[in-house]
């Protein structure tokens, strides 16, 4: 794909801009919204850009950061799903605990927000003092939203345990949203005035891209990705009064930004230097935009991903019928349809034409639906596969894809029977697996064992990490395992909102 956008012009921009914030102050809290490591969103809807971004930033910061984890007591109690990585917040904190090390990144401590002696999060509290992590709980903020002078005393942020720092600039992020990262910054910010220090806060969140217009679809492909934080795109009114620019914000900033700089003012004891919501932002990403038409076009194919995501997202009862609602609402402002995906059709027409031959067969399954991958490869050619009582549709659209890579012709079966027949009857027989069917991560250990004495097998597993950047689309909700695997190998995948089976007991 033709890059829309330049990382390095990014990256310099970036940070030149941040330091000259943390000019104005002897340490500045920088709340992080988003992703630190591995923002997929932004690298699909500005194709050149470079997901670990944010934290090779602050890499080339490192000497002049440190890191606060934050999150939300009641996300741990209720075993809150991440979903890019299917693992709960709890468990990514730990992760992004891991990430930050192994870039050289200071990790201070982990606030668990709202903390209300909730059992789970006393547990996880104890697992990471017990491996020597700082850890600090802090409850809710009395008088918060409305009684600010009860806000910003000693009955409201003065509660809050204060949390030593060293650096000029301290990072405040978090697993995901509502985890309380601007209410510790806040907090911190009352207790550094209360010391006699001269302390900062500012924001730095990629979406929306607030020098672009509001309705330019990069913008609108934020709103379907936070659709079930029902965000709204707006003209930051209060930029515009100030400087007579359009800005671009969403609505829970622009409407929060009035008690916020009330909240700041009572703490630093003077008049705010922020005139608006945009000016609290530190974010450049859209000076780093090259070609404007590529960022236009990739952003559409996301909010079609999201159509599809958030289809599959309303049938598992993870959103409501509003959430989906807003998303195809979206799909219409930009005259968008599911079939401008361009793996959808091949994998529609793969599922009919299986369920065509079983008709035909006389084995058609009452309660099964027929299930079909399609995957685009990076040179156009786009390959399909169906289930069967040997693999999954993942797994055999996989294969298809690294003989189509590899050359290797059709006919050709490049995991023997000797290898396949154990894997399958361990399934069954000794597992106890109703579906003895290899999915896609067993299906390449079959054929890296195969690869021991087969040519042709080596040479379609070296040919794997070519589908980085791949596009696919499943008729069928997949199985956690494929998904998983196939979000490892890089590609990028959507699914219809339909189970494969009527089974209720489904891994999803």
């Amino acid at each position: 794909m033709k890059a829309g956008f330049d990382a390095k012009k990014y990256l310099e921009e970036q940070s030149k801009y941040i330091l000259e914030r943390v000019n104005h102050y002897d340490k500045l809290y920088l709340e992080f919204g988003g992703k630190l490591l591995g923002d997929y969103h932004a690298k699909r809807v500005l194709p050149g850009f470079d997901e670990d971004a944010k934290i090779k930033l602050l890499h080339s910061l490192k000497d002049q950061v440190e890191i606060i984890i934050c999150v939300y007591a009641g996300d741990i109690e209720r075993n809150k799903i991440r979903g890019d990585f299917g693992i709960t917040y709890d468990m990514d904190v730990l992760r992004l605990i891991d990430d930050l090390r192994a870039w050289e990144l200071e990790v201070n401590s982990v606030v668990i927000t709202r903390y209300e002696q909730q059992p789970a999060a006393q547990i996880f509290i104890n697992k990471l003092e017990r491996r020597g992590i700082k850890v600090y709980q802090h409850q809710a903020t009395k008088g918060y939203p409305v009684d600010v002078n009860t806000i910003v005393s000693e009955e409201g942020y003065g509660k809050n345990p204060y949390i030593e720092t060293n650096k000029p600039i301290v990072v405040v992020t978090a697993p995901g949203p509502g985890s309380g990262k601007l209410a510790t910054c806040l907090s911190q910010l009352y207790h550094e005035y209360t010391r006699g220090r001269i302390a900062g806060y500012s924001k730095f969140e990629t979406f929306p891209v607030w020098n672009v217009p509001l309705k330019h679809p990069l913008n609108i492909a934020y709103e379907a990705a936070t659709a079930d934080l029902k965000d709204v795109n707006m003209i930051d009114s209060f930029h515009m009064d100030a400087y007579g620019e359009v800005a671009v914000n969403y609505n829970r900033d622009i409407e929060a930004f009035p008690l916020l700089k009330r909240i700041i003012e009572k703490i630093t004891g003077q008049e705010s230097m922020y005139k608006s919501p945009t000016d609290m932002g530190v974010n450049r990403v859209g000076f780093g935009i090259v070609d404007d038409e590529v960022v236009r076009e990739a952003s559409k194919q996301e909010v079609i991903r999201r159509y599809f995501k958030t289809g599959c997202e309303y049938k598992k009862g993870y959103v409501d019928k509003a959430t989906f609602d807003r998303v195809q609402l979206i799909m219409e402002e930009l005259g968008l349809q599911p079939k401008d995906r361009k793996v959808v059709e091949p994998a529609i027409l793969a599922a009919a034409e299986m369920e065509r031959r079983l008709a035909q067969k006389g084995q058609n399954e009452k309660n099964h639906a027929c299930s079909a991958v399609a995957i685009e490869l990076e040179n156009g050619v786009t390959v399909t596969g169906k289930s069967s009582d040997l693999m999954t549709a993942t797994a055999a659209a996989m294969i298809n894809g690294v003989k189509e890579m590899a050359h290797v012709a059709d006919e050709i079966h490049l995991i023997s029977p000797v290898v396949l027949e154990p894997i399958r009857k361990l399934k069954s027989e000794t597992l106890g697996s109703q579906s003895p069917a290899l999915n896609c991560e067993e299906m390449l250990i079959a054929l890296t064992i195969c690869a021991a004495t087969n040519p042709m097998a080596q040479a379609c597993l070296e040919h794997l990490g070519n589908f980085q950047g791949c596009q696919a689309h499943s008729t069928t909700i997949l199985n956690r395992s494929d998904e998983e695997c196939l979000r490892k190998l890089g590609i990028d995948v959507t699914c219809d909102a339909v189970y494969p089976s009527d089974n209720l007991y489904y891994n999803n």
